[in-house]
């Protein structure tokens, strides 16, 4: 093949992947998943004289990439100090993929719009603003050092001057933490993950502060890194992001707090002080990040429902935050609150919000309910488990939030089968879906007349 050929061949194939970039996003994450089981099964591994099972490195390795945080054994006990390294790497390039890939996605469909369009992306969204492959790539890494490296500081000093540890264990302690809380992983070396520290906000604030950086997303971080006030002069998807976390966030956790307040098994012998940390945490952790303070296993039942929605919507577009994401929520809610209003246009922030992403927006949020209650009525096919708990159970796996009231290790293997799937397509499905609708804008030859069937 010639020099000419061989170009020409390059530039079909690069087109191709950019038509198509959701085939390239599932080979790449399976890739790395596989790797980190190969490594998993290593005898070096397993903590213990016994070599480690091929299905739970499968699922931890799983889960640690989707960034989840489901565990089908106990990590700080079954897995030796070098396999929570792995875990660790695991888990760091779980999360930084998914937000590099979601930013070049971003950038590859911006590109592919008419010029109108971009130049209303770039108004909107942020995004193409931040320039090409190199700059999204590079800041991404520099966001993630400055987060994760004062993290770590922060958790460091209080595991050494609070709790006596020793220096070693409380900076590799502080850095497995900080690097799991920023990227939603869920993983934590502590069998009770965050239970003892339930009522110190020195360690829990910050590792809730960790989780709301990396579930607001790439976009946001960049442009609140280059200004923070005044808020009129943000991007409209930084306004929707931020406003729908935090409308998400105190609700959460006054219905949070407000059911567990008397729960004797979770806040109900605690101070007042730590039941409003505690269910400041359990409003925050929902957005796809898996650590607990409390006992998911004794929640309330009205708080097992606050929490799956909470999970169903997750975090912010190109974040490390799973579900539907809150853009996606605050739309959904503007397009009904247009039409009881009668108005034509569904309109925000001195904004007008096109038709077609509304109906991305729908598409996304049906399309994942839908496979939701498909994978509960499998679920409880599976398990002896009702209909509360299985729909916790695959929302959990699902939007890849890691949180579990039943207990994950004690279920069959054939709903750790299910889970594994459901954590392998929450993590790209979105992804690729919101990528393969936006790639295929065509412009329509003609239309039909328009029909009007009843509705309701």
């Amino acid at each position: 093949m010639s020099t000419l050929e061989s170009q020409q061949f390059g530039r079909r194939r690069r087109r191709r992947l950019s038509d198509r970039p959701g085939p390239a996003i599932v080979l790449g994450f399976a890739g790395v998943i596989a790797v980190g089981t190969v490594v998993l099964l290593l005898p070096v591994s397993r903590a213990g004289a016994d070599s480690p099972s091929f299905f739970d490195a499968l699922f931890t390795a799983t889960s640690a990439v989707s960034v989840t945080g489901l565990t089908s054994v106990d990590t700080a006990t079954y897995w030796s100090s070098f396999g929570h390294v792995m875990i660790l790497v695991l888990c760091q390039a779980g999360g930084f993929g998914i937000m590099a890939l979601a930013s070049l996605l971003g950038l590859l469909v911006t590109k592919r719009l008419g010029l109108r369009s971009r130049l209303t992306a770039v108004a909107e969204t942020n995004t193409v603003g931040l320039g090409e492959v190199r700059e999204v790539l590079f800041g991404l890494i520099k966001v993630t050092a400055v987060i994760e490296a004062t993290l770590t500081v922060i958790l460091t000093l209080r595991l050494w001057l609070g709790y006596d540890e020793p220096f070693g264990r409380a900076l590799w302690y502080g850095l497995f933490h900080a690097v799991s809380s920023f990227n939603n992983s869920g993983f934590s070396l502590w069998d009770d993950s965050l239970a003892r520290f339930v009522g110190d906000p020195l360690v829990v604030v910050p590792v809730c502060v960790g989780v709301f950086l990396g579930s607001i997303g790439l976009p946001v971080l960049l442009e609140l890194r280059k200004r923070v006030l005044p808020v009129r002069e943000w991007s409209l998807h930084t306004k929707m992001t931020l406003g729908g976390w935090v409308a998400l966030l105190l609700l959460g956790w006054l219905a949070l707090t407000a059911f567990e307040w008397t729960n004797p098994a979770t806040l109900g012998g605690e101070p007042a002080g730590t039941r409003l940390l505690a269910g400041f945490t359990m409003s925050v952790m929902p957005r796809s990040a898996g650590l607990t303070t409390v006992d998911y296993g004794a929640i309330t039942g009205e708080s097992a429902l606050v929490t799956t929605i909470l999970m169903f919507i997750g975090g912010g577009a190109a974040s490390a935050g799973g579900g539907i994401k809150v853009t996606t929520w605050v739309l959904l809610g503007l397009v009904i609150l247009a039409e009881v209003r009668g108005q034509r246009d569904v309109e925000t922030a001195g904004r007008r919000i096109g038709d077609r992403t509304q109906r991305q927006a729908l598409a996304v949020a049906t399309l994942t309910l839908t496979i939701l209650l498909g994978a509960t009525l499998v679920m409880m096919v599976l398990t002896d488990l009702d209909l509360e708990v299985a729909a916790f159970e695959t929302a959990s796996a699902f939007t890849t939030a890691g949180l579990s009231v039943a207990g994950t290790a004690d279920l069959p293997r054939s709903a750790h089968v299910l889970l594994i799937v459901l954590m392998f397509v929450g993590r790209i499905g979105a992804l690729t879906l919101v990528s393969a609708l936006a790639l295929r804008d065509r412009p329509n030859l003609y239309r039909y007349p328009e029909g009007r069937p009843l509705i309701g």
